[in-house]
């Protein structure tokens, strides 16, 4: 965030960052900034999954580490068309950095995921580009049973506030009722269900039809009613970029 602060009061346009690794090739720059000058984007960032034959040089704890948090990613930011949420090659429009608030952004390893939920909440266009990262004998300072609950609590949280700013602060749609009353039928259900099939479990006897298929019916309308609302919430994903809808100016990021 210091690079930000400092790269828009020196007048950047587009706000490049590449982690200091030696993974990134920074010849790749203009692959980066292409679709930001061309605007169909407010915010580029690396994939590293494009190209499979490449995925070998991987290694294997990142590969399945990263893409179980490009599935969490996608529930908690919305943008569910990108994939390597923690990939540190990363480019920005000036005008959207300084619509950031700094203060409240993550810092060290969750950055780049807090960053996407921040530019969700703007309904910025993020756009992947392939990439190949060069991995040699680094070790990583990254402490995976810190991390793991640090990240999903952080993500747990995010979702809860992009689904509350998108669903019923700032906007309110069918999908503003299906997720609810979807949770609302399937734990209904499984509860139901659980509680009653354990009570005649435990007297050795069979449950009435009807017990039997009240709750299935719950589960089942419930849980039609959370894939309408992830369907929605697919398809609402943003396309039309932000960064021309806002004036240049020299303000710093606040």
């Amino acid at each position: 965030m210091t690079g930000y602060e400092k790269a828009l009061s020196d007048g950047a346009d587009i706000i490049v960052k590449i982690d200091g690794d030696g993974q990134m090739d920074p010849r790749l720059i203009h692959r980066f900034i292409a679709p930001i000058l061309n605007g169909v984007a407010d915010y580029t960032k690396g994939n590293r999954f494009f190209d499979l034959e490449n995925l070998h040089t991987m290694p294997k704890a990142r590969l399945v580490g990263n893409a179980l948090l490009s599935f969490i990613s996608k529930v908690s930011t919305g943008y569910w068309d990108i994939f390597d949420p923690t990939n540190g090659y990363t480019a920005i429009h000036a005008n959207v950095a300084r619509r950031l608030s700094a203060p409240k952004i993550s810092k060290r390893y969750f950055f780049e995921s807090d960053v996407l939920f921040r530019l969700s909440i703007l309904r910025a266009v993020v756009v992947d580009v392939p990439m190949h990262a060069h991995y040699g004998n680094e070790v990583s300072n990254l402490n995976i049973r810190k991390a793991v609950p640090e990240f999903l609590f952080k993500h747990i949280r995010n979702f809860c506030k992009r689904i509350f700013y998108n669903y019923y602060l700032r906007d309110v749609s069918v999908a503003s009722f299906q997720l609810p009353l979807g949770l609302l039928f399937f734990f209904s259900g499984v509860m139901y269900g659980s509680y009653h099939w354990l009570a005649f479990a435990s007297r050795g006897v069979a449950a009435p039809t009807g017990t039997v298929v009240f709750p299935v019916m719950c589960i089942l309308v419930g849980t039609q009613l959370l894939l309408a609302f992830i369907n929605s919430d697919v398809s609402s994903v943003p396309r039309t970029p932000i960064h021309g809808l806002y004036e240049p100016d020299t303000k710093p990021l606040n």
